[in-house]
């Protein structure tokens, strides 16, 4: 008689099960170990943006600027809604011809840099804005209300001044905005402080190359232990200025960043701060029609006109300035200088520098970005091509690497999540 196998032992079938159990279990596990390693390369990766913050205790403000990177092509219009600014201030601010009638419905392109004027007071202790307010659209989330202001705030931000709301439609929104005064002065001069988004690929060498300033001198105001940011981290960044304050104005002080302008006396005059030097000059504007009392007295010289007239010694100098408003009256005086050096030969009168630019000098001091190249397409960031190959590689590199783990970490997901779906439906 033949010898039956025992009932006790597995059959073929039963050890192909019990197999096929234990290798789901073996994947299973590899498969939670790879979820905690992605959760754990995921958090890593996410850098918490850096930004200066400055105490405060008065009341008083100062003018401060956002330098804004455009999510997408706008009308400088749209940016001053956005924003809750006047147009007349952004095309002081980017030193734009304010008799253009066409200039608020100009579009600037997408990643190109627009310098924002905000005004900086002091809140609970600190500085920043929070008179911008923003209406939530239909299809609006508190990442894409973020993303409209080019990164100067985050979506956590705008949830925790709100009181951790969410984006409801037609709900009334407070987005707090980065902003420093640092008593507008910087190493002893006069500096107006703009708030930086940094972005990909650059250094602090780069950014200072750009706004004229120097590795030690951004680290100081941002009170960076090393000399190391990350793309997301806000700056302040001084940019020098031009004063009224020894100019012995009547009842006025004004403060305006150098290459831009500032309209004042009802829009009537505009005083600019060159990039050659530091000092004010102002002019009669040529936007406001109704505009007296522009005429220096006992002369024929107006608000900015410079008459040189050469003698044997030199040559003197005589130059209607302007001296403050008060109401509707504005004031101005003759001012006669004596000189021994004076270029050329001939006497002649300036008059006040107030040409229209040209068409290609439209965004003097807009960053635009640059034309797709039909060879490559470049970074979105390209505009900002400041610095040196290797400050560029290192600081890409040093982004780069959880980027590649985390690509691997998804690869070996993928594999599992493939092995277990097989093993199931073969199950």
């Amino acid at each position: 008689m033949g010898h039956s196998q025992p009932t006790w032992l597995p059959t073929p079938e039963k050890k192909k099960k019990k197999e096929m159990r234990d290798q789901f279990h073996r994947l299973l596990l590899l498969l939670l170990l790879h979820l905690s390693l992605l959760s754990l390369l995921s958090f890593g990766s996410i850098t918490q943006a850096k930004s200066v913050i400055e105490p405060c205790s008065s009341s008083d403000s100062c003018n401060s600027l956002l330098s804004y990177l455009l999510p997408w092509d706008s009308k400088l219009s749209e940016i001053a809604s956005r924003f809750q600014v006047n147009i007349s201030d952004i095309l002081a601010t980017n030193s734009m011809d304010p008799t253009r009638p066409s200039s608020a419905s100009q579009i600037i392109p997408a990643k190109s840099l627009v310098k924002v004027p905000i005004l900086c007071p002091c809140v609970d202790g600190i500085r920043r804005s929070l008179s911008t307010t923003y209406t939530v659209k239909a299809a609006d989330t508190m990442d894409l209300i973020s993303e409209g202001y080019g990164g100067l705030v985050s979506a956590d931000q705008i949830r925790s001044v709100n009181g951790g709301k969410g984006a409801g439609y037609g709900q009334s929104l407070v987005i707090p905005l980065p902003c420093t005064c640092f008593g507008n002065t910087n190493n002893g001069a006069t500096a107006v402080y703009m708030s930086y988004v940094v972005q990909r690929g650059e250094s602090l060498g780069s950014i200072g190359a750009r706004y004229h300033t120097t590795v030690t001198d951004l680290a100081a105001v941002n009170g960076l232990g090393q000399p190391v940011i990350n793309p997301g981290d806000i700056l302040a960044i001084p940019i020098p200025a031009c004063s009224s304050a020894n100019l012995r104005w009547y009842n006025e002080s004004l403060i305006v960043a150098n290459g831009s302008y500032a309209l004042t006396a009802n829009n009537c005059i505009r005083c600019s701060c060159t990039p050659t030097h530091l000092n004010l000059q102002c002019f009669p504007s040529g936007i406001m029609v109704a505009c007296n009392r522009l005429q220096c007295k006992a002369s024929h010289l107006f608000i900015g006109d410079v008459v040189v007239t050469k003698t044997p010694a030199g040559c003197n100098i005589t130059t209607c300035v302007y001296r403050g408003h008060g109401g509707r009256k504005i004031f101005r005086s003759l001012v006669n200088s004596s000189h021994v050096n004076c270029s050329g030969n001939e006497s002649y009168w300036e008059t006040s520098p107030m040409a229209s630019p040209s068409p290609e000098t439209m965004f003097p001091s807009i960053s635009l970005s640059p034309s797709p190249s039909p060879f490559s397409a470049p970074s979105p960031f390209s505009v900002f091509g400041a610095g040196t190959a290797s400050d560029s590689r290192s600081n890409q590199t040093s982004n780069s690497s959880s980027g590649v783990f985390l690509s691997l970490s998804i690869s070996c997901f993928s594999l599992l999540i493939l092995q277990l779906v097989t093993l199931f439906i073969l199950k």
